[in-house]
């Protein structure tokens, strides 16, 4: 990533971006009140928003929507125009950043198509949807701060029905995240600041996945491929109660076929108490993957399926490792060239950008709080998201702080552009270091990590001989 890249890619949001998410933060004010009791600035808000999509399809339902709302008539399609038009400003807030950094990068994307054949809904699905659909009308008509146990607990039963359907577990989880949160925060009335943006991204992403005929299963699968996968670096997703590995990769295709920029995930379910290195003996399922993350070696993957949206639905019995291969040196040569993914209708969110770039011939500068990084590159300055680094890996702000090289995921997050860090060359006492958050994924290779994570006691296996002891009882 040269520094006239960078320098095109900070210099300023697109036009219209900071007007788009004036109006979703108008939206997201009277969600946070709920739709029984707007009063003339919040439905202003509505018939603005509305406004905006005038010159399109949804210009009609959504005008007519917020007209009925603030005459106090809520029905399921007026939520449904609205919620439709939120998520289509958010798209277009995404496609005008995210062309913008194709553009800075000179990268070329393929266009989304819509899966052949459609998804088909599970048995029964019509009934499990309608009464998610009808919770989500609760929660707009109380808003969240009218949001008490009660309410939150009626949602148990829907998401009971949706988690025993596979075909619906996308969207039963979401709602149950959803739930989880506002159950942790009741009462929440009393709540001095609420998340109001990302909990009306959920609301709107669950009731527009939940309507009928909808694809509530996630982007269909556009085939299945073969060929060398070159692994660029992991991004962990942790949770109190889950954790994925997302890796990153470029995917050299069989038959001469273009390079393309994958990613393939795997999770597992958690408790609170297992962190740090802890986290990858979660995943002892994937040998073949966490091998390839700790040892830098490419895969050989054979028939793994690909979905519209470039992830590739990992199956560790297809795949066989490869050769050591430098992550730096697979970006320096093919990441300018590689096609980059469709992205898939739903998830045109700005927060959903996360872009592999390298970066290097940069100084790197820290603040006041030593955590706080940022990069110099020609005169140009990009915030390093060292939040975002994770306890089971080697990363720290020091060693970022002390690199001249970075393979990072570049994103858009508090209006403006932040590089997340997966994998830094750095020189520490006057030798050079490789560091990647895949590192670990075979244990700790730190000396002082590894007497820690002794000290600690493989938690993992503890609860689960506990569990077993429990199942025998």
């Amino acid at each position: 990533m040269l520094g006239v890249q960078l320098a095109e890619l900070l210099d300023g949001a697109p036009s219209g971006v900071g007007e788009a998410l004036d109006l979703v933060t108008g939206f997201d004010d009277a969600l946070v009140h709920g739709f029984a009791r707007l009063g003339e600035e919040r439905a202003a808000a509505l018939a603005a928003l509305a406004g905006a999509l005038v010159a399109s399809p949804l210009g009609g339902p959504a005008g007519e929507a917020a007209g009925k709302i603030a005459a106090g008539s809520i029905a399921e399609e007026h939520l449904t125009a609205l919620a439709g038009g939120r998520a289509a400003l958010f798209g277009a807030v995404h496609d005008a950043l995210l062309g913008r950094l194709d553009t800075a990068l000179g990268r070329t994307r393929v266009p989304w198509e819509e899966p052949v054949p459609p998804v088909s809904s599970a048995a029964g699905a019509e009934n499990l949807l309608g009464g998610c659909r009808s919770w989500l009308h609760e929660l707009a008509i109380t808003g969240w701060r009218g949001v008490d146990h009660d309410l939150v607990s009626a949602s148990g039963q829907a998401i009971e029905a949706l988690l025993a359907e596979p075909g619906l577990r996308r969207l039963a989880v979401l709602l149950d995240g959803l739930a989880a949160e506002l159950r942790a925060s009741c009462p929440v009335e009393a709540a001095d600041r609420l998340p109001a943006r990302r909990w009306a991204d959920l609301w709107t992403r669950a009731l527009l996945l939940s309507q009928p005929g909808g694809r509530y299963g996630g982007p269909g699968a556009a085939g299945t491929v073969s060929g060398r996968l070159l692994i660029l670096g992991v991004d962990v997703h942790e949770h109190d109660t889950a954790v994925q590995m997302q890796v990153h990769g470029i995917l050299e295709p069989g038959g001469g076929m273009p390079s393309r920029l994958v990613r393939t995930s795997v999770a597992a379910a958690k408790v609170d108490t297992i962190v740090g290195p802890s986290l990858w003996r979660l995943l002892s399922g994937f040998p073949v993957l966490l091998g390839a993350l700790a040892e830098h070696r490419s895969l050989d993957v054979t028939d793994l399926p690909l979905l519209g949206s470039g992830d590739l639905v990992w199956h560790d019995d297809r795949a066989r490792a490869g050769e050591p291969v430098d992550p730096f040196a697979a970006a320096r040569v093919q990441l300018a060239g590689a096609l980059a993914p469709a992205v898939p209708p739903l998830d045109r969110h700005p927060v959903r950008i996360a872009e592999p770039v390298l970066v290097e011939g940069y100084t790197a500068t820290t603040g006041k709080d030593s955590a706080a990084v940022t990069l110099n590159l020609d005169g140009n300055t990009l915030t390093v998201d060292t939040d975002r680094l994770p306890a089971c890996g080697p990363l720290t702000p020091a060693l970022v702080a002390a690199s001249s090289a970075c393979i990072g995921l570049i994103r858009w997050d508090g209006g403006q552009w932040m590089l997340q860090p997966l994998g830094v060359q750095a020189t520490v006492k006057r030798k050079a270091v490789e560091a990647h958050n895949g590192d670990w994924a075979l244990g700790p290779t730190d000396p002082k990590a590894a007497k820690a994570e002794a000290r600690a006691g493989d938690a993992v296996a503890v609860l689960r001989e506990r569990a077993g002891r429990l199942l025998r009882k």
